[in-house]
């Protein structure tokens, strides 16, 4: 079961350089769930996807470093999203027009895998939320949020006196639910500051949103992590880790409030 969880719960990071193969693959009972996606080259070649031509015929050309296409989230979610896995070839032609031929690219996708069924529960401020499962059945937490949300919440109605409408969330919400409720066949915690902190302005209502799964423990085996595609250390893109990391941390957010 904790291998399957932490399976679950895992940011996925794949490349691939142009003239190469992406694959991306979920455990059982999951599917590919994108966060964000690049495709260009912001690293000069020594440090990610080495050029493939000559070097003699290399140096005669500038290679761009700020070259990228803003067709490769949307191709990504055609290609993957909601599958439990995917594979093709990356090239130029796959994403539209070339913004800087002649300069080697890749593609960078992150990416989550998202159980099949889950349920959703909201609770307002300091009320109790109460999880469950059936008999033989136990609790998988896949995100929680505690706070407020652009969008707010159908079962929470914020009286704003005129607040305005600012988006504030705590950054153990997630941790903390994994360990009060996963594995466990029922729980109950209260939506307060008390348990969460308060990540808001004095005076902001807030509310706790938790998405979770119930599942049978004996299927939930661990995951041959052979078998799921990984980024290693030399993979990694010097000097753009963090600022990917932000963005992929931005639209991983506005793709759970949408």
């Amino acid at each position: 079961f904790a291998g399957y969880i932490s399976q679950v719960l895992k940011n996925y990071t794949d490349h691939a350089c142009d003239g190469e193969y992406v694959s991306l693959r979920c455990p059982h009972r999951t599917t590919i769930s994108i966060q964000s996606s690049f495709y260009g080259r912001i690293v000069p070649s020594h440090q990610m996807c080495p050029s493939r031509y000559p070097h003699s015929y290399a140096t005669l050309i500038k290679e761009d470093v700020a070259c990228s296409v803003g067709t490769s989230l949307q191709k990504m979610l055609d290609e993957c999203q909601d599958r439990r896995s995917c594979q093709f070839l990356v090239n130029s032609r796959l994403f539209g027009a070339d913004p800087c031929p002649g300069t080697g690219k890749y593609l960078i996708v992150w990416y989550k895998c998202r159980p099949n069924e889950y349920k959703s529960k909201v609770a307002c401020e300091d009320d109790k939320l109460r999880l469950s499962c059936k008999k033989s059945m136990v609790i998988a937490i896949y995100s929680a949020i505690f706070g407020r949300t652009q969008g707010g919440s159908l079962e929470c109605p914020y009286q704003t006196l005129g607040m305005p409408m600012i988006e504030c969330q705590s950054a153990t919400a997630l941790q903390l639910m994994i360990k009060r409720c996963h594995g466990k066949r029922s729980c109950s915690i209260y939506a307060s500051t008390y348990e969460f902190g308060d990540p808001c302005y004095p005076g902001i209502r807030k509310h706790l949103n938790v998405i979770y799964t119930c599942d049978n423990t004996p299927l939930l085996l661990p995951v041959d992590e052979t078998q799921l595609p990984a980024l290693n250390s030399s993979m990694e893109p010097v000097g753009v880790s963090t600022e990917m990391a932000l963005l992929s941390n931005i639209l991983a957010a506005y793709a759970f409030i949408t």
